[in-house]
């Protein structure tokens, strides 16, 4: 091998990596997400989200499709500053890449992430400890629809409610992938349920779920509470809002606790202080999305390490309605827009790009 042919190598090397540099800048690296476009869903090409120092970067595999999802699409609920005007808060998928600072996580890992936003795409991002590991008896899907559903579930009941054993749990949309998932969460921590929801058909799944009992939402359900537990409601779990305020609390309990999720049902009510004094009671008001990193990092810890176990010990399992390639975004938000779904709907993953080509670029460009 002569000195010229080293020479020429070396040369056709350094014009290729030249090229390589120049042809992936990250100003024209891209994946497919799903965008809002006039209040519409479509999948278009989308800038690969920048990776921070602690941060990971995610492929994904499946992801879960919320309410929240559907009132940022028609402009009620904007992302916090900062998080990404993509849709989706949790998905499951593979580790591509770290940042500088991250320790715990590497490339590789499955995991599972609660995301501000972002989870409707082929990649996200996300701070390193918003994602844990991927419970093994679950498949993708399964697996996606874990994150936000349960993380709400775990936050509201748990750590804000203080829900411990014997209480009387009111969980209203009970159907909901909330509703599944609180109701099973209350029977293995010894708690007895009630479900509201829009037909027989979701009532008696609650009801083989483990609720103790439920009522269509058309008849008189505040009545049908007050029969199943005359005392009183320990904790409601409320995603309608105001049409439901004042009867919440005319069946809440002696120091119950309401909790109030979602606005569902709307924003303003009349409110009896007289009442809410009398019995010590006490209205809740929470979002997960907007918390800051430091407690969705507590959160995802105790979900990690008290839930996600009771997955792989068959106590817990995910309830899917349907799940369906990101190509039929509008048919999945036209399920849940009505009220069709029995628990969470997914989203499968796109094709990704090859994994080489981003990861090339992004060693030469450090």
């Amino acid at each position: 091998m002569n000195f010229t042919f080293l020479v020429n190598i070396g040369a056709n090397l350094a014009k290729n990596l030249k090229f390589i540099q120049e042809r992936y800048n990250p100003e024209f690296l891209y994946m497919k997400a799903i965008e809002v476009i006039n209040n519409k869903l479509e999948v278009r090409e989308s800038q690969l989200p920048e990776l921070k120092d602690d941060e990971i970067l995610i492929k994904v595999k499946a992801a879960g499709l919320n309410r929240a999802d559907i009132a940022q699409k028609n402009g009620f609920y904007p992302p916090p500053p900062g998080a990404s005007e993509i849709l989706g808060l949790e998905c499951s998928g593979i580790i591509e890449s770290v940042g500088k600072k991250v320790s715990s996580k590497k490339p590789g890992e499955e995991v599972i992430a609660l995301l501000a936003g972002g989870g409707y795409a082929e990649y996200v991002a996300c701070p390193e400890y918003h994602a844990i590991s991927k419970p093994d008896a679950l498949n993708w899907v399964e697996a996606a629809s874990i994150p936000e559903v349960y993380a709400t579930c775990w936050l509201n009941l748990f750590m804000e409610a203080g829900m411990k054993k014997g209480d009387k749990v009111v969980f209203h949309a009970g159907a909901s992938g909330i509703g599944t998932a609180g109701v099973q969460l209350a029977k293995v921590f010894g708690c007895d349920s009630f479900v509201s929801a829009g037909s027989r058909e979701k009532i008696d799944f609650c009801i083989d779920l483990g609720a103790s009992a439920g009522e269509i939402r058309s008849n008189d359900i505040f009545a049908s509470i007050m029969d199943w537990s005359p005392k009183g409601a320990d904790i409601i779990l409320d995603p309608v809002g105001a049409e439901y305020l004042e009867n919440n609390l005319q069946v809440l309990g002696m120091e119950g606790r309401l909790v109030i999720i979602g606005l569902m049902g709307g924003a303003q009510s009349n409110l009896n202080l007289g009442h809410l004094m009398i019995k010590r009671q006490k209205i809740i008001g929470s979002t997960i999305r907007a918390r800051n990193v430091d407690k969705k990092n507590e959160i995802m810890k105790e979900l990690s390490n008290k839930v996600l176990p009771l997955f792989d010990q068959g106590l817990l399992k995910p309830i899917i309605h349907e799940a369906l390639p990101f190509s039929q975004c509008e048919r999945a938000h036209a399920i849940m827009e009505a009220n069709e779904n029995i628990g969470t709907v997914s989203y499968t993953h796109l094709r990704a790009h090859e994994t080489l080509r981003y990861l090339v670029c992004r060693l030469l460009l450090e």
